[in-house]
């Protein structure tokens, strides 16, 4: 989630719905300034005893990140307690309960994202072998319940714990349990957005089903392959989702606009501090009605922190987010990218994949939203078979996309490389949560202690 990485400046006054429509509009680029963001977390665990360590305890949370400057990462306070790492890789930050997430620096290339993330994971484990700490791979804890989890200082998330269990019944799950790697990627144009939104949002249940990685809650098997995927089908029903509008005629900056004024607010950051402003609108605010800001009218500032408060599957800022995958190990960190980048960034690409899903109902593709967090690439698709069917074929059009892109590392080799664990993935038929569930019931002989070793960074 969004960090704050510097106190708020002069930012330009909010007169009227016409400017944060054209706020979108700014983030328009030329392809060749198209850039690849990628992020992703981790889950943080003392190697002793496999707990999941708080803020202030000695080798906690508050140390990992002190010992990360020591790589030229400089330190991000709120309130005077360090939150966050800026440097030439983006910017580290913590999730809720300590997940350790990299936002990484806009790229041009796959490869250049891959190296970043490489980068990373060894400071980052070399920090954990002096604090006695280690990193887990997964989509969501396998065996920790709530209550034992720790809550990192960070104003929002003091805002969001107590909004929650107002609007879900697993909105505290989302904050405090799951892991995710992501993908933020650029568009041309408005049109190019919005197909761009269109093949994500209709294709994220593919990724959801190739990255599921949360079968276990708990210390056992929860009946998901991704549970993560399912803890949003219950957090906040006005925030999440996939967005039937987005396939309607005329859908654009405008309509993007429009919903984001209808998605509850979460809080305003003044002089440092995060106001709760939690289920108010965002329409009042703009006619200078906030109850909690009176006579106040919302900054630039204010509508991008509002943007970072809604999580559909696809999310538009001033480039696009893709939002469905489970945390995993390195290898997927930089597939997820790959995938995405294969499909949106070439014109052939993205005219293959919308020619796979564009005749799929609105109730098509929810059934298949819903039915993915369970039964993965066994999920049917409209029309028959499963994703099982298409993933390959999806995959193919990808591998075309980033042939075509033609970007090289320094031994020759173009990006496709990067798609092969999910090739892998779809040669075996088994999800990584699948291979999970036969290693818990064979050889690990149901003892999920076996993870933290297996699928540790």
């Amino acid at each position: 989630m969004t960090t704050k990485t510097a106190p708020v400046s002069s930012s330009p006054i909010i007169e009227s719905r016409d400017q944060l429509i054209a706020s979108f509009a700014r983030g328009e680029k030329p392809v060749e300034r198209w850039r690849i963001g990628t992020e992703h977390e981790k889950f943080v665990y003392r190697t002793a005893d496999h707990r999941a360590p708080s803020y202030d305890e000695p080798g906690g949370i508050r140390d990992l990140l002190m010992a990360l400057t020591e790589h030229g990462w400089r330190p991000v306070e709120e309130n005077g307690v360090v939150i966050a790492l800026n440097g030439s890789d983006g910017s580290v930050s913590l999730e809720p309960a300590g997940q350790f997430e990299l936002s990484g620096a806009p790229l041009d290339n796959l490869h250049q994202t891959c190296a970043e993330t490489g980068r990373h994971l060894e400071q980052v484990k070399a920090a954990g072998e002096r604090l006695g700490l280690g990193f887990l791979g997964l989509g969501m804890w396998p065996d920790k319940a709530r209550a034992e989890l720790p809550v990192m200082p960070k104003g929002r998330y003091d805002i969001m714990r107590r909004h929650m269990p107002r609007v879900g019944n697993l909105g505290l799950d989302m904050m405090l349990r799951t892991c995710t790697i992501q993908v933020n990627l650029d568009y041309a144009s408005e049109a190019d957005m919005v197909k761009k939104f269109r093949v994500g949002l209709a294709l994220q249940p593919l990724a959801t089903a190739l990255f599921a990685n949360s079968p276990f809650t708990e210390g056992k098997p929860n009946g998901m392959l991704s549970f993560r995927s399912h803890i949003w089908s219950d957090t906040d029903p006005q925030r999440t989702g996939m967005l039937p509008f987005v396939f309607e005629d005329g859908f654009g900056y405008e309509r993007y606009t429009d919903y984001m004024l209808d998605v509850p607010m979460y809080f305003v950051y003044r002089e440092g501090r995060y106001i709760d402003a939690a289920g108010l609108s965002f329409r009042d605010f703009l006619r200078g009605d906030l109850s909690v800001l009176p006579g106040e009218k919302p900054t630039l500032d204010d509508w991008t922190d509002h943007l970072s408060t809604a999580f559909p599957e696809v999310r538009l800022k001033t480039f696009l987010e893709m939002r469905g995958a489970d945390g995993g190990p390195w290898n997927r960190i930089c597939a997820l990218p790959a995938f995405w980048v294969g499909l949106l960034y070439d014109d052939a690409a993205l005219d293959a994949a919308w020619d796979l899903v564009k005749h799929w109902t609105l109730e098509e593709r929810q059934a298949l939203r819903d039915a993915v967090p369970k039964l993965a690439l066994g999920a049917p698709l409209p029309g028959g078979g499963t994703l099982r069917d298409i993933a390959g074929p999806v995959l193919d059009i990808a591998h075309a996309g980033l042939a075509a892109r033609a970007r090289f590392n320094n031994a020759g080799d173009n990006e496709t490389g990067f798609l092969e664990p999910l090739r892998e993935i779809v040669r075996t038929g088994k999800t990584p949560a699948e291979s999970l569930l036969d290693r818990y019931a064979g050889t690990w002989d149901g003892d999920l202690t076996r993870v933290y070793a297996e699928e540790s960074f």
